[in-house]
């Protein structure tokens, strides 16, 4: 029973609200208070604080977060290797994405790894690259796409080079060039990408020791791409990111320069089957 009641727990965790766990799991509202009652009481502490705009854990709560999450997982893994020596597939992947992954890579994949794995479920994780890493270091997913290098501490699958563009107003004196190097725009005015997605421009603009002139930054690829449109600077964004895109822009190869994604997990040896079956599914995948 203490294992479904770690689960309860961690989905009020998850949700921050007793009534949202209660629907999501199918039980009551009163019937999930009572699980995480009874919870404190084998503890002997409280683990959240109730109030009208929902649940917080308490400081004892936080610590045994992370262990917690350890025993589900392991709980998981155990349950997987029954069903394989049954003879199926069973599991849940919870994944970290960022939107041009999940957008122009992950549907694919997923809906073919589906067909040949109908019983694992998937989950997705959306944010950007330090969240990622700090969701697989908490355990709060199974495995994550990044840009690389990360944390020395993870394993690491490379998968694809990612080229990054410059993006030009169609009108701009360099617009015609078939491709370009970054001392020829080092003195652009730059639409830079917003703390948490700039990354690989940061990156690329350091080892280059360029200090862009900046007067606007955005956290959306697209009010990237319309401000561009505009002549209110240059940008530069990956080419994934441009798939598909309906802007009167012009993207030109910046030579050399690229992003490395990959999938990262926090120990390759611990994974349960079913992330183990996803990460073999995606190294195999059509790359992008």
């Amino acid at each position: 029973m203490s294992i479904n009641k770690y689960k309860v727990f961690m989905k009020v965790v998850e949700l921050g609200s007793l009534t949202k766990a209660a629907d999501e799991m199918g039980f009551t509202q009163s019937g999930v208070s009572h699980i995480i009652n009874s919870l404190e009481e084998e503890f002997g502490f409280l683990l959240l604080t109730r109030s009208r705009s929902g649940v917080k854990l308490t400081s004892n709560g936080e610590e045994i977060l992370k262990t917690l999450r350890e025993v589900l997982k392991w709980h998981a893994h155990l349950e997987q290797e029954v069903a394989s020596i049954h003879g199926l597939e069973l599991g849940t992947v919870q994944i970290g994405t960022f939107t041009s992954v999940s957008v122009h890579w992950l549907p694919g994949i997923i809906k073919n790894f589906q067909q040949d794995y109908p019983n694992i479920e998937i989950r997705l994780f959306e944010g950007d690259y330090p969240q990622i890493e700090e969701w697989i270091a908490e355990g709060k997913i199974d495995c994550g796409f990044m840009s690389l290098p990360t944390w020395d501490t993870f394993d690491v699958i490379p998968l694809h080079k990612d080229p990054l563009l410059a993006l030009l107003p169609v009108d701009h004196p360099l617009s015609s060039e078939s491709s370009l190097t970054l001392s020829q725009i080092r003195n652009e005015l730059f639409i830079l990408p917003s703390k948490g997605s700039d990354y690989d421009v940061n990156r690329i603009l350091k080892s280059a020791a360029i200090k862009p002139k900046f007067k606007y930054t955005s956290g959306d690829d697209y009010a990237i791409m319309a401000m561009v449109e505009q002549g209110l600077g240059i940008s530069i964004l990956p080419e994934l990111v441009l798939r598909g895109q309906q802007f009167n822009i012009r993207s030109i190869e910046l030579k050399g320069q690229y992003r490395s994604l990959g999938i990262a997990v926090h120990s390759i040896k611990q994974v349960s089957p079913a992330t183990r079956r996803f990460l073999d599914y995606v190294q195999r995948y059509p790359k992008l």
